[in-house]
């Protein structure tokens, strides 16, 4: 019985979130016993359904499999498995536990990859990460999908084979036709891509005070709501903050390429992403859609927007459910999603933009305009953002109707290059001040941090404790206005925050005082 039976392994990844953990796929091919195939080791549809499709697969490519009873086993056998990417190391193991390659031919390698029913590869999601794990645990090579190969190439010291179909694999695996590995992605080459399809803030008209927030919001990383008039501007501005933010690092884009990868949303051959991510999920989008999860995991649109900026134009149009879910992520920066049978946390730090009319018909305190809404309904609007996603969100901004007159002026605005000349010095100062600590901008100031950084003085002390008193402020309140403060203070190179800072810092948060 033990002479019938051949066991081989190979070595393969399967994915948790946006990281991959390692998968030993063991084949059993005994020749007595009754025909079969089974496979097992929590395997989902998609791996179960395997066999079918790399059946057609060898068959396709010339591989004829003798009769036997076939056991797969996906170890650890206590973890689930799912997608496609076992297609390729199944017909590779098939073919060393058969006798076709030897036992050992693949040791060493990695393979990922899905077959088509002619033994072409096809591309899955979720490579970068495997490459990653490869990299990691020394293996001699990985083998991906041509469509995969750029994206498994960014992992630097890893040899990376692009494969157009299952008999080049085997090819290579016998020595046959050798293939070359992948010209490897030069990190210290990489500049990522500040400018975003040509919005520029010299084409807006107007609204010198909402490009000031904008230029601080951009500064300290600080999330920011615009209340205005329909036709005000609000999208027109919010389109244009990519254009001021400084280009991704080489760290940052691995970090949003794999979320991307993970979610099967690398275009074409793409290697890293290169802009920073801008979404705009539509009002209707349910709350899975955006945070993530689902029968089949996926990182949503809180995730996809991972060191970029999520817009949520008509921000009271989303359910409240909706956006209450926004409340950890937006203290966290990241998203745990518990379900019976896992739990998945998906990275989640981004720049929250939103925009608002400040009552049903959109017109209450407009100057030109009359609002026909009740107080009752305008009370029932409003009440649709809680106080807690209020105090999360760190500026609130009036974005007032343009007059004729600033409309018509033939003079350009403030163009984006002069503003992300401010920004990237302002983020240049963050950078050098908290070297070596967790924070990255002063967003993320919290607890002795705070203290540390963000001092006032008498004067300041006695300022603030006025404001706070009369307007009602709570705690969180007290730590966004003191944030905001501290890049207003760096913007202007100042080592210290002043009660002027403090000032403006309260006046960019224009629905505090309206909670009077």
């Amino acid at each position: 019985m033990a002479a019938s039976s051949k066991i081989a392994s190979i070595a393969c990844a399967s994915l948790h979130g946006v990281d991959a953990f390692k998968v030993s796929l063991e084949v059993d091919f005994a020749r007595s016993g009754m025909p079969g195939f089974a496979i097992v080791g929590l395997a989902e549809g998609a791996v179960r359904e395997a066999r079918d499709r790399v059946g057609s697969a060898l068959r396709s490519c010339g591989f004829g499999l003798p009769p036997g009873r076939i056991t797969v086993n996906l170890a650890p056998a206590d973890r689930k498995k799912g997608g496609s990417a076992f297609d390729l190391p199944l017909a590779v193991g098939l073919l060393c536990a058969s006798g076709t390659l030897p036992p050992d031919a693949a040791n060493g390698f990695f393979l990922a990859g899905e077959l088509s029913l002619s033994g072409e590869l096809r591309p899955v999601p979720g490579m970068l990460p495997m490459a990653i794990l490869a990299k990691e645990l020394g293996a001699a090579g990985i083998f991906v999908p041509r469509a995969n190969a750029r994206e498994a190439s960014v992992v630097d010291g890893l040899a990376v084979f692009a494969v157009d179909a299952l008999s080049q694999v085997a090819a290579h695996l016998l020595g046959r036709d050798a293939l070359s590995p992948q010209p490897p992605f030069c990190a210290e080459t990489f500049q990522g891509a500040a400018a975003f399809s040509g919005l520029d803030f010299q084409d807006v008209k107007g609204q010198h005070l909402a490009k000031q927030a904008i230029e601080v919001a951009a500064a300290g990383g600080h999330n920011i709501l615009f209340l205005g008039p329909p036709g005000s501007g609000k999208t027109m501005l919010a389109r244009r903050i990519p254009s001021v933010l400084p280009a991704l690092s080489f760290d940052e884009a691995l970090e949003v390429t794999k979320i991307y990868s993970v979610a099967g949303r690398l275009k074409g051959d793409s290697g890293l992403i290169e802009e920073r991510p801008f979404r705009a999920p539509h009002h209707t989008i349910s709350h899975y859609g955006l945070v993530g999860g689902g029968a089949f995991p996926k990182p949503g649109e809180i995730s996809l927007a991972h060191r970029g900026v999520l817009f949520l134009d008509e921000f009271l149009e989303f359910p409240k459910q909706t956006l209450e879910v926004l409340r950890q992520p937006l203290e966290h920066g990241e998203i745990t999603i518990s379900r019976a049978a896992a739990s998945l946390t998906y990275p989640a730090d981004f720049m929250l933009v939103a925009a608002m009319n400040p009552c049903p018909c959109g017109y209450s305190g407009d100057a030109t305009r009359p609002c026909v809404c009740a107080p009752g309904q305008v009370q029932r609007y409003r009440s649709r953002l809680s106080g807690p996603m209020l105090d999360r969100i760190d500026m609130h901004v009036v974005v007032p109707a343009v007059p004729y007159d600033e409309l018509s002026a033939r003079r350009p605005g403030r163009s984006s290059a002069e503003m992300a000349k401010g920004v990237q010095a302002a983020r240049k100062i963050q950078r050098e001040r908290y070297s070596g600590g967790k924070c990255r901008l002063n967003a993320d100031l919290s607890g002795k941090a705070l203290d540390e950084f963000c001092a006032l003085d008498r004067e300041g002390h006695g300022f603030l404790g006025d404001a706070m008193r009369s307007l009602n402020l709570s705690a969180r309140s007290y730590a966004r206005i003191l944030r905001i403060s501290r890049t207003i203070a760096d913007l202007r190179e100042s080592p210290s925050i002043s009660k002027e800072h403090i000032a403006q810092a309260i006046a960019f948060r224009a629905l505090d005082r309206g909670r009077q």
